[in-house]
């Protein structure tokens, strides 16, 4: 079995695993219970690849940024944004690119309003998906 040698984190929770075997080389607090965060972005980002990899997106497809996108994940919010201008439309690889470095809410609201309709909706495909991981 391979280990990670001399691995060590600051972060709270972490797993860590060999890309090509699906080993875990090392945990630390892998089984407790914790926030999302961030996590959930991640897992909006893999639903936008899925769809990519099936021919349902395009990183030239234009992704909408509705009113509710901007109010409650851009700039008024107050929290983590790409600052995306309300009603523009931009590429999914500049949203993709939002969620992934700026941990742009915004950019996520929009992506899921764009794959689903709305974020209810898309809660459950995501969910759905990543359940489908194992």
């Amino acid at each position: 079995m391979a280990v990670a040698q001399n691995f060590q984190t600051q972060a709270p929770f972490a797993v860590l695993l060999d890309s090509d075997t699906g080993a875990v080389l090392y945990e630390k607090a892998a089984d407790e219970l914790m926030v999302p965060a961030s996590m959930a972005k991640l897992a909006t980002v893999l639903v936008a690849f899925q769809d990519i990899n099936a021919g349902r997106l395009s990183p030239d497809s234009e992704i909408g940024i509705s009113e509710n996108a901007w109010r409650k994940g851009g700039a008024p919010s107050g929290g983590s944004a790409m600052f995306a201008i309300i009603n523009s439309r931009i590429k999914l690889s500049d949203i993709l690119q939002g969620i992934i470095v700026q941990s742009g809410n915004d950019a996520a609201i929009a992506l899921a309003e764009a794959i689903a309709g709305d974020e209810t909706t898309f809660a459950r495909i995501m969910t759905e998906r990543v359940r489908g991981l194992g």
